[in-house]
């Protein structure tokens, strides 16, 4: 570490001087510069361009933990430790999350609605539980864009989304149409969403009772019941609505739909990928050779 520390100074002072600042001799430093790399220093070198590569293709958004994630779905044999080490050593550092508690008001769930999503997330097919929920973005001028997505819950994904400058019940039907349009068969869809007006409409409902959704809606005064979908929402702002200036509306869908459709899906479908592939790997039967 010490000798780290004098070639990293070693242009603003002598190195005569700091050797002996730190106790150690100038003849074993110049033989640790003479020394060639050990194989762990030459595979964390590896490891650290691939890195850089995963921290700059996410635009600075990734840090340890989601890049220790993305190197070991390639195959990288690696702890989180050493991934956050390399990082820390070269000072690359992804956007951390902040945890904002809020509250909003309740609303009034219809009789014949249920919850029955019942704060279970997870989902062992796809298209059998979506959720959906609307948020809105600032553009310049003291405007909004209103979003609304559908997440299948399966994946992850955002399998449909639609963005206006009205908050009404055409914005909620359109990112559900588009899901629509993504399932490859009528299977029954759990579709959970609160109780905003929106979603409580008779227009809403038929629509879902026409195409074999039933419709999950949130308890009075718990916004827990939509955490995966406000999870997906805090996401999007801290990784990329919150470092945006928009001035225009057209600036915030193009931004928005390059965040969705060429970050956070492709790489959602590229962890499914190599989960099913670490399962194909676990159930394939060995091969004995006689």
């Amino acid at each position: 570490m010490k000798y780290r520390v004098i070639d990293r100074c070693r242009e603003a002072y002598p190195i005569r001087l700091m050797c002996r600042c730190l106790k150690v001799s100038a003849s074993g430093y110049y033989g640790w510069c003479d020394r060639p790399m050990s194989p762990r220093a030459r595979e964390n070198q590896r490891l650290l361009e691939r890195i850089r590569v995963l921290h700059a293709e996410s635009d600075g958004i990734l840090g340890a933990g989601r890049i220790c994630e993305d190197l070991r779905d390639e195959g990288e044999q690696c702890s989180l430790n050493r991934v956050a080490r390399l990082m820390r050593e070269d000072e690359i550092q992804g956007i951390p999350c902040k945890k904002k508690h809020r509250s909003k008001p309740s609303g009034t769930r219809p009789e014949d609605i249920q919850n029955h999503l019942a704060r279970d997330f997870a989902a062992d097919e796809p298209n059998t539980k979506w959720v959906t929920d609307i948020t809105y973005v600032r553009v310049v001028g003291g405007l909004w864009l209103y979003l609304c997505v559908v997440v299948d819950l399966h994946s992850g994904i955002v399998v449909g989304w639609s963005m206006s400058r009205c908050q009404n019940r055409q914005l909620v039907l359109q990112a559900v149409l588009m899901a629509l349009w993504q399932r490859e068969s009528r299977q029954p869809v759990i579709l959970h969403s609160d109780r905003g007006c929106q979603f409580t409409s008779a227009e809403y409902q038929r629509f879902l009772k026409g195409h074999n959704l039933t419709c999950s809606m949130s308890g009075v005064g718990s916004c827990a019941d939509n955490a995966a979908c406000e999870g997906f929402f805090g996401m999007l702002k801290r990784e990329r609505v919150n470092r945006r200036r928009y001035e225009t509306h057209a600036d915030a869908r193009a931004d928005i739909f390059d965040y969705i459709e060429r970050f956070y899906n492709p790489r959602r479908r590229r962890k499914m990928e190599a989960l099913k592939q670490k399962e194909s790997n676990l159930t394939q039967p060995s091969v004995v050779s006689g």
